[in-house]
């Protein structure tokens, strides 16, 4: 049987293993990093420590299986990030250098902490709000991300949140399926913005 619940503290160990078991286009990228944690330190785990009040799981026997996380506002989010979550990462990983054609997967995600990208405003202007989700693949297509999903949407709407954006991989056909069927709709960014591996996604609440 799965529950849904709000995040709890204990969740972080898990957020990390489900973040690195889907972190490959929604494959496992165990084989990829060094460094299990590097892609929980980007996606999941600083959303449950620094606004938990908008982090969902879904638990079944054996532990959390999967997660929905995100922010109400992102200009914000992305601002505390800079203040309260980057700084020791910062200390403990270096910036990588060189050409970053020869970046491995851990590097790659060392300069997404350096230098994190800050979301465009043709994004958050019109959706605000953001959204990460990833589920064990034993758990997919079983309506456990839908309930998810229902489950933030009702709360960013209790919160008066007009609109919600997200990022899919290009290559996460799955994932693009999913949220294509879900209500969301495609967008193209201003060029200059637009990304050849990012799938960009809103809905209007």
């Amino acid at each position: 049987m799965i529950t849904l619940r709000p995040v709890h503290s204990n969740d972080i160990d898990q957020l990390y293993a489900i973040s690195l078991a889907t972190g490959d286009a929604g494959k496992d990228a165990t084989a990829l990093h060094r460094d299990g944690r590097m892609i929980g330190h980007i996606y999941s785990v600083p959303y449950a420590v620094l606004s938990p009040e908008t982090v969902f799981v879904a638990e079944e026997g054996e532990g959390v299986c999967g997660y929905i996380a995100g922010a109400f506002d992102t200009v914000a989010f992305e601002e505390r990030l800079e203040r309260e979550w980057w700084p020791e990462l910062r200390k403990r990983y270096a910036e990588p250098s060189g050409d970053p054609s020869t970046w491995d997967a851990d590097q790659q995600r060392s300069f997404a902490i350096h230098r994190p990208r800050r979301t465009p405003a043709a994004l958050t202007d019109p959706f605000p709000a953001h959204i990460h989700m990833n589920l064990l693949p034993h758990t997919q297509g079983q309506g456990i991300g839908s309930a998810l999903l229902d489950r933030w949407l009702s709360n960013a709407r209790a919160h008066s949140v007009k609109g919600v954006h997200l990022g899919a991989n290009v290559g996460n056909h799955n994932g693009v399926r999913f949220w294509a069927s879900r209500g969301f709709s495609r967008l193209q960014l201003p060029p200059g913005l637009a990304s050849e591996s990012t799938v960009w996604f809103g809905q209007y609440l």
